[in-house]
C-alpha cells in the first residue's frame, strides 16, 4: 500500500502544490484544511482523478486539542503518515510598535504551536515504525528577519529551531527533520505587493513558484534524502546564503 503523507494547509498556495507533487510521487495524501473546505475537496478530487488517493482533513493546526482528536482518530484508522509536511501559516504584519498581542499570538499560535501539535500527534507511529519524514516549510523571514513582520519571522525562526533539536531527538529511530525555507514566492500571499521592486532583492532576479518549493519537499520525502537531517534547504533565489 502507499505510503500516507499529510500535508497541512493544502487547499492553496505552496501546500496545494506540495499535496499534487507527493500524489504524484505515489503518495496518499491528508490534505488539511481549516476553513476553505471547496479547495480541499477541489484538490482531492483531482488527485484522484489523477488516479492517486487522497482525503480531506479539517482542523485548525493552531488549536492543540482539535488537531489531537482529528489525527489520532484517522491515525487508529489507517496507521499513521511516513511524511509530515507542516505547511499552514498565516501573517499579521505590521510594525512592532503597533502590533497587538493578538496579532503576536496569532501567528505563533498556528505557525509554531501548529508544527508542534501536527508533529507530535503523528510522532508516535512513526517511532514505532523506525521510520518517517518531517518537514517544515520555515521562510527567508525567519534566517535573515523582515521589518513588519517580527511575528512571523519569530514563528520561521522558531520552526527551525525546533526541527534541528527534534532532528537530533529522533534520528536513532532511522526519522528525518528537515525545513524548507522559500523567498518570494509566487502565492496569494503576495499578489498585492510590488512584485517588480521586490524582485530586485532577489539575485536570481524573480519570485520562485510554488512548483519549485514543492519539488524540495519531495526530494526530502523521497529515498535519496535518506542521509539528510537537521538541515534547512533555502529555496530563495540567493536572497540568504
Amino acid at each position: 500500500m502507499a505510503r500516507i503523507a499529510l500535508v497541512t494547509g493544502a487547499s492553496r498556495g505552496i501546500g496545494r502544490a506540495i499535496a499534487l507533487r507527493l500524489a504524484r510521487d505515489g503518495f496518499r495524501i491528508w490534505a488539511n484544511y481549516s476553513g476553505s473546505q471547496e479547495a480541499a475537496e477541489s484538490l482531492c478530487a483531482e488527485i484522484i482523478a489523477a488516479g492517486g488517493s487522497a482525503k480531506p482533513l479539517q482542523f485548525n493546526v493552531a488549536d492543540g486539542e482539535q488537531t489531537t482528536r482529528v489525527l489520532e482518530a484517522i491515525i487508529e484508522e489507517e496507521e499513521g503518515p511516513e511524511v509530515v509536511v507542516s505547511n499552514a501559516g498565516i501573517t499579521r504584519d505590521g510594525l512592532m510598535a503597533m502590533m497587538s498581542a493578538k496579532e503576536w499570538q496569532a501567528v505563533i499560535d498556528t505557525n509554531l504551536g501548529g508544527f508542534f501539535h501536527v508533529t507530535k500527534a503523528c510522532l508516535r507511529p512513526m517511532l514505532r515504525k523506525r521510520n518517517g519524514r518531517v518537514i517544515a516549510i520555515s521562510s527567508v523571514s525567519g534566517e535573515a528577519g523582515n521589518a513588519g513582520q517580527v511575528n512571523y519571522s519569530a514563528s520561521k525562526a522558531g520552526l527551525i529551531g525546533a526541527c534541528k533539536a527534534l532532528a537530533k531527538e529522533i534520528a536513532s529511530r532511522k526519522i528525518t527533520v528537515n525545513v524548507v525555507a522559500p523567498g518570494f514566492v509566487e502565492t496569494d500571499m503576495v499578489k498585492d505587493l510590488p512584485k517588480e521592486e521586490l524582485a530586485k532583492q532577489v539575485p536570481l532576479g524573480r519570485f520562485g513558484t510554488v512548483q519549485e518549493i514543492a519539488a524540495a519537499v519531495a526530494f526530502l520525502a523521497g529515498p535519496e534524502a535518506s542521509y539528510i537531517t537537521g538541515q534547512v534547504l533555502g529555496v530563495n533565489g540567493g536572497m540568504y546564503m
